[in-house]
C-alpha cells in the first residue's frame, strides 16, 4: 500500500494502491484472496495513525468474522483507493468498514464488514478496552497535508 491519504469525513482513514500482476488470478482480474489482504492492511494502517504509541505497543487486533460483497472487478495497473472506518466500537468487539473504488471513475469494486477483536500483545488474550480506544477510531480523521510532487 501506498501513502496514507486522510480525509475528515466521518472518521474514514483513505489509501491509495496500484494493481499489481501478483494481485492477479486466473480470471484475470485481483483475486478474492487479495481484498482480504487489503482489508488487514488498510485496517492496520489505520491504527497506526490514530493511536498512540502506547497503545499500539500494548494491543493487537484479530479478526473475528468478514463479509465481503464484490460489485465490480479490479485489474492489473488500475489505481484504487482503500477507504476504511470503525462504525461502532464496543470493548471487546469493534465493526470496520472497507471500501475500494476505482480511483478512475469513484465506481465501488468492494465493500468489506469485519469485525475485530482486541487482545492483549502479550497474553494473546481478548481484553476490554477503555474509552480512549474506542475515542481514537471513531474520531474524526484530520487532514493531512498535501504532498509535493
Amino acid at each position: 500500500m501506498e501513502a496514507p491519504i486522510v480525509t475528515p469525513e466521518g472518521g474514514r482513514f483513505e489509501l491509495s494502491l496500484t494493481v499489481s500482476p501478483a494481485d492477479i488470478d486466473a480470471l484475470g482480474h485481483v483475486n478474492n484472496v487479495v481484498y482480504l489482504r487489503w482489508v488487514q492492511d488498510a485496517a492496520i494502517a489505520h491504527w497506526r495513525v490514530v493511536a498512540t504509541p502506547e497503545l499500539r505497543a500494548t494491543l493487537l487486533w484479530v479478526v473475528l468474522r468478514h463479509e465481503i460483497d464484490y460489485k465490480r472487478p479490479a485489474y492489473e495497473g488500475e489505481t484504487l483507493r482503500v477507504q476504511t472506518w470503525v462504525s461502532e466500537a464496543l470493548r471487546r468487539r469493534f465493526v470496520r468498514h472497507t471500501e475500494f473504488l476505482r480511483a478512475e471513475d469513484g465506481r465501488l469494486l468492494v465493500r468489506a464488514r469485519t469485525l475485530w477483536c482486541p487482545v492483549d500483545r502479550h497474553t494473546r488474550k481478548a481484553v476490554a478496552t477503555g474509552p480512549e480506544v474506542r475515542a481514537c477510531l471513531l474520531k474524526p480523521m484530520p487532514t493531512m497535508p498535501e504532498q509535493e510532487d
